[in-house]
């Protein structure tokens, strides 16, 4: 699929505005002006999962939709050359570098190895890495929906499709209410669980759903992109309104479907290049989502070390101390995607092309 410069967008803005509210968790970027914008970072994860959702969905959808066959194997290797390298590159830093960790406490390796971090984690105790959780969300999100992307395709309900995403939202109302009720840790059994965490993956395969299945429909939205821009914006707004206190339980029950479909429309308007969101070429925007995934995983990192270095000269500070943080940012994940995500793509790709001549190859001779 070739890169769409509104999607690039979307995912630069979203790796920067987590990157802002995991910043005041270590001691900020040296701008106190930021706070008002950082304080709600946590949501560029939620646009992550919508984009991801879109995305993967398109990836195995689309086929689907074609009648063709499903290839689980070339998908699940796929994700493990996208996602694995890197990630097993930084846990390794973290347990046997512990005092490049941005707080001393971390959960067990063997749980972020097998994805439950997001499932035991005792965040009072346990901070460092803990952004890796929705690493965890999209690896369950990786193993289950293809199969149940196969299972529905195969059935071709309607009934069935609308049955499995009103069981998805009302399981995630029902859960986060539950949690709220009874009193519980509002990280731990709202914001971390993947369980309460599908709203935006939904949304996103949603989205990825009416491009396949319904092309019609998506071309008469693709008309509209500017119109779906201005709504996303809006309710996305209405969001931010509601969660002004996120432990409140209109925010916590309600809130994040109502933000998933906010950023759905967003990127439904990005996807396509009628609107100004899908032409909007911004200098910088594709580099930094084409790194994205590597300053995810090792940001905290940076932002610790030029906290430490930086608490022996006081009079760095302001824009000055800002410009030095997003410098070592920077650099840390570009150096992680170059030397270590890059090439397993390259990889990857080399792979999948000897894998599909030998597959044409073998079809020919059974012709």
């Amino acid at each position: 699929m070739p890169r769409l410069p509104g999607l690039d967008l979307l995912r630069a803005i979203a790796i920067v505005w987590v990157m802002l509210f995991h910043s005041w968790m270590i001691g900020g970027l040296g701008v106190p002006w930021f706070q008002p914008v950082a304080d709600y970072g946590w949501m560029g994860v939620d646009l992550f999962f919508v984009l991801s959702g879109y995305l993967i969905g398109q990836q195995l959808l689309a086929p689907l939709s074609r009648g063709e066959p499903l290839r689980f194997g070339a998908f699940y290797l796929r994700r493990a050359f996208r996602i694995l390298p890197v990630f097993f590159v930084v846990l390794a830093v973290y347990v046997l570098l512990p005092g490049w960790r941005e707080a001393p406490g971390m959960q067990p390796a063997w749980q972020f190895l097998t994805f439950a971090l997001n499932l035991l984690i005792d965040y009072r105790h346990n901070q460092a890495f803990s952004h890796a959780w929705s690493l965890c969300v999209e690896e369950h999100f990786y193993l289950l929906f293809p199969l149940l992307a196969w299972w529905l395709a195969r059935r071709a309900s309607r009934a069935l499709v609308v049955g499995a995403v009103a069981l998805v939202v009302l399981a995630g109302l029902g859960l986060r209410a539950y949690a709220v009720l009874h009193g519980k840790d509002w990280l731990e059994s709202i914001y971390y669980p993947t369980w309460t965490r599908l709203d935006g993956l939904l949304a996103g395969v949603l989205l990825a759903t009416i491009q396949a299945y319904r092309p019609r429909w998506w071309a008469a939205a693709q008309r509209r992109a500017n119109t779906l821009a201005v709504a996303g914006l809006l309710v996305v707004g209405a969001s931010i309104w509601l969660f002004r206190d996120k432990t409140a339980f209109a925010a916590s029950v309600f809130g994040f479907p109502l933000l998933a479909t906010g950023l759905a429309l967003l990127v439904a308007a990005a996807a396509g290049s009628t609107g100004w969101m899908g032409r909007w070429r911004i200098p910088g925007a594709g580099w930094i989502a084409g790194i994205s995934y590597s300053l995810y995983l090792s940001h905290k990192l940076a932002m610790h070390s030029v906290h430490d270095a930086l608490s022996n000269w006081s009079a760095v500070h302001g824009l000055i101390a800002f410009a030095v943080y997003a410098l070592a940012i920077a650099v840390t994940g570009a150096l992680l995607h170059y030397a270590i995500e890059r090439p397993f793509l390259h990889l990857r790709t080399r792979l999948a092309r000897g894998t599909s001549r030998r597959l044409a190859e073998t079809q020919a001779a059974s012709a």
